[in-house]
């Protein structure tokens, strides 16, 4: 372990408590929660989840549990973007592990993930899903700062997306692998990699129910406004949703600037909201600041 480096934990367990749910947080090294927020009422708990030290470098390694015990609801996000700078040699990780009870139901909202150019990352995300539970949450990759004339050139990522039992993509992305960042079978050239889903614990009746194809068609609906077929100069991203079984709803996406991406996420969230869960689409106060 390179000298100076963070080794942070923070294991949160959310309770349902006459109605309202509170989250209990103990913590080792710099992650912390701030403040619990109830802008939808006592239900749902709306919490930002912070890294003080601003970045994540070679040998740092960030691990947060959840725990949420059944009939609670917790929406996580962050101020900013999690970013992996540069690495002398040790790699960085980044592991988030969230065990979901009985019908509870968990938001994984974070901004996106910056890989700087000779980043050496490591990202894993794991849910374990109780008959009844559900999870909305997102995953974005940017690789580099093309923007700010910093391309990603050297260093990797190794990413893992799991519903345990359900769903697993693990890739690895290097920096050089041309074939996999230009092929139109790979990245097409992309910069921005996203990964947005709605998951329900339990198998249900074999086939796509009710819920699962409407929260397919609201996706496909708004990914067709966003940007006609084939029309880059809006800068659109190229996406595409897909219903892995009844109770698994995938939406990926390929583009450049986060924005859009972020944009297009975020509609979805609201329009699965109250579709899904008969919530309105409110959003974390953060996000407007």
């Amino acid at each position: 372990m390179p000298a100076g480096s963070w080794q942070a934990r923070l294991e949160a367990t959310a309770h349902l408590l006459n109605g309202r749910t509170v989250v209990d947080p103990r913590h080792q090294g710099p992650l912390r929660l701030l403040k619990a927020l109830y802008p939808e009422g006592p239900r749902c708990c709306h919490h930002v989840l912070v890294h003080p030290p601003g970045g994540i470098v070679g040998g740092d390694r960030l691990e947060l549990r959840l725990d949420l015990q059944p009939g609670s609801h917790l929406l996580l996000t962050t101020p900013g973007a999690t970013r992996f700078y540069r690495s002398a040699g040790a790699q960085a990780g980044q592991c988030v592990q969230a065990k979901l009870g009985p019908g509870s139901r968990l938001e994984w909202l974070p901004h996106e993930t910056q890989l700087h150019d000779g980043a050496l990352a490591s990202s894993r995300l794991c849910l374990h899903l109780a008959e009844g539970a559900e999870a909305i949450g997102w995953d974005l990759l940017a690789l580099g700062l093309p923007a700010c004339g910093a391309p990603f050139l050297q260093g990797h990522i190794e990413q893992h997306l799991e519903i345990r039992g359900r769903w697993l993509e693990r890739g690895r992305i290097e920096a050089g692998d041309r074939l996999l960042r230009e092929s139109p079978l790979g990245l097409a050239g992309r910069t921005l990699v996203g990964t947005l889903w709605w998951a329900r614990g339990g198998m249900g009746p074999a086939g796509l129910d009710a819920r699962a194809a409407a929260a397919v068609d609201a996706a496909r609906s708004i990914i067709g406004h966003a940007a006609a077929p084939g029309d880059s100069s809006s800068g659109a991203p190229l996406s595409a949703v897909t219903a892995i079984d009844d109770g698994l709803v995938v939406v990926r996406l390929l583009g450049h600037p986060v924005e859009p991406a972020a944009r297009l996420f975020r509609r979805i969230r609201a329009a699965w909201r109250p579709l899904l869960w008969a919530l309105p689409a409110v959003e974390p106060r953060i996000w407007a600041t």
